[in-house]
């Protein structure tokens, strides 16, 4: 998200300690689920659950369909960055999610940079490989996040990609509940370079894969290129030469208006779109929550059977983390009582009954 630039500058802060307390939590396997992957039966999804309902996914047309050819719309959210907030990705809260939230995605979020992945490629691939078996067990589907910021081209971390990605669809390969994104947010780049990492990434994970759904993140932090003064012209008249894959966008309702939300309507009609990531705040991830505009394009999205995961399932002192402060490092998670306001809201809009078929 763009507000995460915004952690470039707490690197300094980070390095002096003030977030220790953060920094310790995140780095302790006691609360992750993906504490020891290796050793992990592969988990099966519960009968009547979202994944088994739906099965594998695809994309067909404009829509993201079932098994059975059906268009179907997930809702759930995204977690914080794994390095910074695991603690809050456990046990207690998952069952919460899947069961009290009753969400049907998690959007596990691996940064690339910012003490992520590039830092120990072993350590946080097995923490993904043990939140998909996690996810899997409770039978939501388990959204892979590239989360790629700082650089925005893509490109800079296509070898890191491309092995991260063999290895995740290999192990996963005979999942039905995976979905794959290959970019966070791609900005300060031509759509043009993007669109080439992407057709050099999906055949790397076609190979292993042959049937997972792949996302691609646009331009312009995911907006279809309007943060970069662009537009989703640029896509509809250059997609990407794929098939089975669906493009991005992002929005931040506080700060994401007219513009951003007419590029989405617009786009919605000649492209198939997914939105990983979204906010009722700013889009610093903080500040007032503007749950008028945010019901505007969360109606719009019902209606036309879009795809979303809310950011972010945390207890980040900011407003867009659903948490309250120090709710993590305990073990309650469902009801409303954890919850800040943004947290309430968004649980209200994945708890109401899902409109996915049962055949």
């Amino acid at each position: 998200m763009r507000w995460d630039k915004i952690r470039l500058r707490v690197t300094a802060a980070l390095a002096a300690g003030l977030l220790a307390p953060v920094a310790a939590a995140s780095t302790s396997t006691a609360a992750e689920p993906a504490a020891e992957p290796a050793t992990q039966a592969a988990a099966a999804l519960p009968p009547g659950s979202p994944a088994a309902v739906n099965g594998q996914l695809k994309v067909c047309g404009l829509q993201l369909c079932n098994s059975a050819g059906k268009p179907i719309q997930l809702r759930g959210m995204s977690t914080h960055g794994i390095q910074w907030y695991s603690q809050c990705v456990k046990t207690a809260s998952l069952d919460a999610l899947a069961g009290d939230w009753k969400a049907d995605v998690l959007r596990i979020s691996m940064y690339i940079q910012e003490g992520g992945y590039e830092t120990n490629p072993r350590k946080f691939t097995d923490m993904v490989h043990g939140y998909i078996e996690e996810a899997t067990k409770r039978g939501m589907y388990a959204l892979v996040d590239w989360h790629q910021l700082t650089p925005g081209d893509p490109n800079a971390n296509l070898s890191r990609a491309k092995t991260f990605f063999t290895e995740i669809a290999q192990r996963h390969k005979d999942k039905t509940n995976i979905i794959y994104d290959i970019a966070n947010e791609p900005n300060n780049v031509s759509w043009d370079r993007v669109r080439s990492y992407a057709e050099q990434m999906i055949p790397v994970i076609r190979a292993q894969d042959s049937d997972g759904v792949v996302l691609v993140g646009t331009h312009g932090w995911g907006s279809l290129g309007i943060s970069d003064g662009r537009n989703e012209t640029d896509i509809i008249n250059n997609p990407v030469r794929a098939t089975n894959f669906m493009y991005t966008f992002h929005f931040y309702a506080a700060s994401h208006k007219t513009e951003y939300f007419n590029a989405l309507s617009r786009a919605a009609s000649k492209i198939p779109l997914f939105v990983t990531e979204f906010g009722t705040q700013t889009a610093s991830g903080d500040g007032g929550n503007d749950f008028t505009n945010s019901q505007k394009y969360l109606d719009f999205l019902a209606s036309k059977k879009i795809s979303w995961t809310n950011w972010n399932f945390s207890d980040d002192d900011r407003s867009g983390a659903v948490f309250k402060p120090g709710t993590c490092a305990g073990g309650s998670f469902t009801g409303t009582g954890p919850l800040k306001p943004a947290g309430v809201w968004i649980r209200d809009r994945i708890r109401t009954a899902d409109n996915f078929p049962t055949s």
